[in-house]
Formats: C-alpha cells, structure tokens, sequence
C-alpha cells in the first residue's frame, strides 16, 4: 500500500507542470506556484513520516529488473540454443556425449573462476555425464585476451584442457611471459601456438561469446548456462549438482 501510495506521489509530482487540476481542466490551468509547493510538501511529509517505503520500492524494482532479467535470458536460450551449446567453435570437456550441458562463461583472470575450476572439472568427472562447453570471456583487459586466444589455439595442438588447468591454476600475473611459459610447461609447441593466435576465427569465436553472454545477462564471470537456467557468478558444489540435476528431470 505504502508502494502504490508513493508511485502515486511522485506521478502526481512529475506532473505538476504539465497536467492542470481538476477545478482548473476547462481553463487548461497548470496548478499555482503555491499548489505545487503544497503537493510537494505533502510528498515529503508523507515519505519522512514512512521512511521504509523507500526501502521497499527499491527492493521492488530490484525484483522487478530481476525478473524480466531472467525472462531475457530464458528467451535468449531458445533462440540462440545452437550458439550456447552446440558451437563446434567453443571448446568441450567432459563427456562429449553427456545427457546434460554446463555451460561456463570464464575470464584467465577472474579469481572466482580460478576458485571454481576444480570444483567445476570434479563434479563434471565424478558425474561422468555431463558435457562442459566453455566459453572464453576475456572481460578483464588485454591480458585476459592474450590468455583466451592462447588457449583456443592450443585446440590445435590437442592441448586445450590441460592448457586451461595450468592457467587457471597459474599464480601471479597473467601476462604474455607467463601465458608462454605455461604453454611451454604444458608442451605446448610455442612458435606454433603463437602464429596459431594470430587466426582470424579466434576473433570471431570471441566476438560471439561476448555478444552472447550479453544475450544471456551474463555481465561478469564466471557465469553458466545449465538447462534453461542461466546462473552469474560462483556457487558452490551443492548448488551446481542441483542445477545438473535438475536438468536432467524430464519435462513436464
């Protein structure tokens, strides 16, 4: 009631100079300097009087943007399905035959993503049935994209898991050195490596995956897509077990 009684207010406020008052409407009056300082009085007495409305409309519009937050992102896995799970471009671990899809949207730097990724590879290992599609997010500056292309190039030399590991597990800066010399720890061919990020379809592989974690509402990392479920930020084993399991239930 406090909610629908202050939106009325400040309707009532946001109109003053443009909608006249009811005695006035056939003259087309606006309301008087004087009126006007009365109905924005009365607003401020009512809200100093009721001070947890303002709480409680921020609390609503926070639901509200929540919600159609996930309704966008619920449409978006309809429409660009093929671009979420089935990319041939983004890389699979996992069972590539799994009957349920995790999808992680990750950044080389993020350290949540670095907390998580064991937690992620354990669960996916110790289900055995789940198929994990990543997707390369390099939000966190050009160090983050040098780690990103270095790693879908390793894809060529059959490296990409055992690439990814190191560098999530890689303390300290992730910077051009350091992204070469796990590359060379991990036997990864670096001259190779190196000519192979300069490939124009890493640009492109990239390119998507930003535009669809944007579909998505995905504005941080890490972030997943398991079912019709998008979820941002980390969890913890629990919550990502139920997400796949979840999953898995027939629908209805």
């Amino acid at each position: 009631m406090f909610f629908r009684s202050l939106t009325a207010a400040f309707l009532i406020a946001g109109s003053l100079a443009v909608l006249p008052s009811a005695s006035q409407a056939q003259e087309d009056q606006p309301l008087s300097a004087k009126q006007q300082d009365a109905v924005k009085k009365m607003i401020h007495d009512y809200i100093m009087e009721n001070p947890s409305i303002i709480a409680d409309a921020i609390e609503a519009l926070r639901q509200k943007e929540e919600l159609a937050a996930d309704v966008s992102a619920k449409k978006a896995i309809v429409e660009r399905k093929a671009d979420i799970f089935e990319d041939p471009e983004s890389p699979v671990l996992g069972n590539a035959k799994g009957d349920v899809t995790v999808v992680e949207f990750f950044d080389y730097r993020c350290p949540y993503c670095k907390a998580m990724t064991d937690l992620v590879l354990e669960t996916v290992k110790t289900d055995g049935k789940v198929r994990l599609v990543m997707k390369e997010l390099p939000i966190l500056g050009p160090d983050s994209v040098t780690a990103a292309r270095a790693a879908l190039a390793a894809r060529n030399q059959k490296k990409y898991e055992e690439f990814h590991r190191a560098l999530m597990k890689l303390k300290g800066p992730i910077n051009d050195v350091s992204v070469m010399k796990t590359a060379a720890e991990v036997g990864l061919n670096v001259e190779k490596l190196k000519k192979d990020m300069e490939d124009d379809r890493i640009d492109t592989v990239l390119k998507n995956n930003i535009q669809l974690a944007h579909a998505l509402n995905i504005s941080g990392t890490p972030g997943f897509v398991i079912g019709d479920q998008v979820t941002p930020g980390a969890m913890n084993q629990q919550a990502l077990k139920q997400m796949i399991d979840q999953a898995r239930k027939p629908k209805s």
